[in-house]
């Protein structure tokens, strides 16, 4: 499957441009044109890499990688008309991978893309799996059997900590501190909600047996 970029760019003369290149080489692009679309989108998890330009409306492009970064690894790469070094240090510090100036050639572009995403898979997070369920962490993305599960967030993150803790017994003080966050402020049931939640769509809806409950302690993920 041909690796699918988000291109983050106002100018949309040269965003169309680029787009024609990137999809003449194969890959699979979509579009955003002001920074809070574009953190929307990047954010679903859907993409191998983000084109990401600094000037642009109603969110700058520093504030969407450094958003983007607190959820997300996925590559980015910034376009930018700003070429001091200042600049780039900046973009380098927010967590970009790489930093390109306008103009550019799109041979340029084109090479920093491929390294970018031969590093994505040098360092990408492995999958998680449990007997037949596989979570793709980068992509955000469970299957069960194959079959692709659709999760919240909250949903997510809470399996994902399961998952990285296999065999391991967590109590929900631990579950409400690593997924909801220490400044949380409600009961330990919410995480048995969001078991439940897990339970249906997962154990219930495949007729499998992952997620078990230890009485009195809390929740581990055994393969059985």
């Amino acid at each position: 499957m041909s690796e699918r970029i988000l291109l983050v760019e106002d100018e949309e003369k040269l965003a169309r441009m680029v787009e024609l290149e990137l999809k003449y080489e194969g890959y699979q692009v979509e579009k955003a044109f002001d920074g809070r679309t574009g953190l929307e989108q990047a954010l679903s998890g859907e993409f191998d890499l983000v084109l990401l330009d600094i000037m642009l409306p109603r969110l700058s492009g520093m504030e969407v990688l450094r958003r983007l970064r607190r959820e997300s690894q996925v590559p980015v790469i910034m376009l930018t008309a700003r070429d001091s070094v200042v600049d780039k240090v900046s973009g380098l510090d927010s967590g970009a991978d790489d930093y390109i100036t306008k103009p550019f050639a799109i041979e340029e572009l084109l090479a920093r893309i491929r390294a970018a995403l031969r590093g994505r898979g040098e360092r990408g997070e492995p999958l998680l799996t449990a007997g037949e369920l596989s979570m793709d962490v980068e992509r955000h993305r469970v299957t069960v059997k194959g079959q692709e599960v659709e999760l919240t967030k909250k949903e997510f993150d809470l399996l994902r900590q399961l998952l990285e803790n296999k065999g391991r017994v967590l109590t929900r003080e631990s579950l409400l501190d690593s997924v909801w966050g220490f400044d949380f402020v409600g009961e330990t049931n919410s995480v048995d909600v969001y078991i439940r939640f897990l339970r249906s769509k997962i154990d219930e809806a495949f007729g499998i047996k992952l997620i078990h409950t230890v009485r009195g302690v809390g929740y581990v993920i055994r393969e059985n």
